[in-house]
């Protein structure tokens, strides 16, 4: 680093929602000085940084200006003004992951290409400009169409079942995918520093809300045999390395009932999929990004315990202040660890916080989780 630590490595984060928040609470064991640049003036990172501006991702001159005096940036959120980081890095500022490879991530149909370009496994796909080329995909119905852009949390994607669902099909820039016929959905977070080390975390086992298609449950660390669980983190260390990324990369897999693994999509930052890491792991994810961006030692990703975790949703039909019921009761349940993210509202399926459960016996951990997912609501 060009800095030292101790309050004098200026830092900004492009986002203050809960991944900031958790990221910070990281960074305050180094002391560096963290700036944040969020559209929301209630953002969950406002009071835990050294200075919050309230200013848009996307305008060229906000994130320009946010970070003109700042050593190193880096994001939670991947919509940002790629045009302007990349000025940024011109003028000396350190942008990581870098610009280029936020650039490649923001568009689904590049990150397909770039699969292809270098022998990733991942599923058959076509670009769609428009929906008039949806009369003649290659791809065989029924099959999912996802924006290039703009899509996150389940949100920009849809399942075609027939030519007949055209009509409701988004009419932007898209990809059609095959539908994958899984067994499950699993991600490895693989993290890279400067000087090239890389480390994953073990694989882990995700379980989707049908509802609004976001992580509901993850089980660390996987059951499934050895073989798989190492071509997966083989899988996310190759990218991770083709990419030539700084920082911290999730890498979202489908586990196919033949037995083969296909790479669904990227996120070059802290995820859902590494909640867990906080308490199950010898480091966390946002630890472990912050040594990779400082160009730091890498830690020990091993796990410590079976560590399930849940996604707190705010309940259907509820909107308005924040409520939480049960806390109290779940808190009385051994390996229960509680994590709410500042969000001063709440509304259907909202991601108000986290929860993990950890647990020497694997099925211990599970059964605690289930009733920890009974007892506890979110409500107005």
């Amino acid at each position: 680093m060009a800095k030292d630590f101790y309050g004098d490595l200026k830092l900004g984060i492009l986002g203050g929602g809960q991944l900031g928040r958790m990221m910070i609470q990281e960074a305050i064991n180094f002391n560096v000085n963290i700036h944040v640049l969020d559209p929301d003036k209630n953002a969950p990172c406002r009071l835990l940084c050294n200075k919050f501006e309230c200013g848009s991702l996307s305008d060229f001159d906000t994130v320009y200006n946010f970070g003109k005096d700042l050593d190193l940036i880096t994001i939670e959120i991947e919509k940002v003004n790629v045009d302007a980081l990349e000025k940024l890095e011109q003028e000396g500022v350190q942008v990581f992951p870098q610009s280029r490879v936020i650039r490649l991530i923001q568009d689904k149909g590049m990150q397909k290409q770039f699969f292809k370009q270098n022998d990733i496994p991942t599923s058959a796909f076509q670009l769609i400009s428009s929906k008039d080329n949806l009369q003649n995909t290659s791809i065989a119905y029924p099959f999912i169409q996802k924006l290039r852009k703009d899509g996150y949390d389940g949100k920009g994607v849809k399942r075609l079942n027939s030519p007949l669902d055209i009509p409701e099909a988004f009419a932007e820039p898209s990809i059609v995918e095959e539908l994958v016929d899984f067994e499950k959905e699993i991600a490895v977070i693989v993290a890279r520093n400067d000087k090239g080390d890389v480390k994953t975390f073990p694989m882990v086992e995700m379980e989707f809300n049908p509802v609004v298609n976001l992580v509901e449950f993850l089980i660390s660390p996987s059951t499934y045999s050895e073989e798989i669980q190492q071509k997966a983190e083989e899988i996310a260390k190759k990218i991770a390395c083709d990419l030539q990324i700084v920082g911290l990369l999730a890498v979202e897999m489908f586990l196919t009932k033949s037995g083969d693994i296909l790479v669904n999509e990227l996120a070059p930052r802290p995820h859902n999929s590494g909640h867990q890491t906080i308490e199950g792991n010898a480091v966390s994810q946002f630890a472990q990004h912050l040594r990779a961006i400082f160009n730091l030692p890498l830690g020990d990703t091993s796990t410590r315990q079976h560590a399930v975790m849940i996604n707190l949703l705010g309940e259907d039909g509820f909107e308005g202040l924040a409520k939480y019921e049960g806390v109290e009761e779940i808190l009385s349940i051994d390996g229960v660890y509680v994590h709410l993210y500042g969000k001063k509202y709440t509304k259907p399926f909202r991601k108000m916080g986290h929860i993990c459960i950890i647990n020497e016996n694997r099925e211990l951990a599970i059964t605690n989780a289930r009733k920890v997912q009974e007892i506890i609501k979110v409500k107005a």
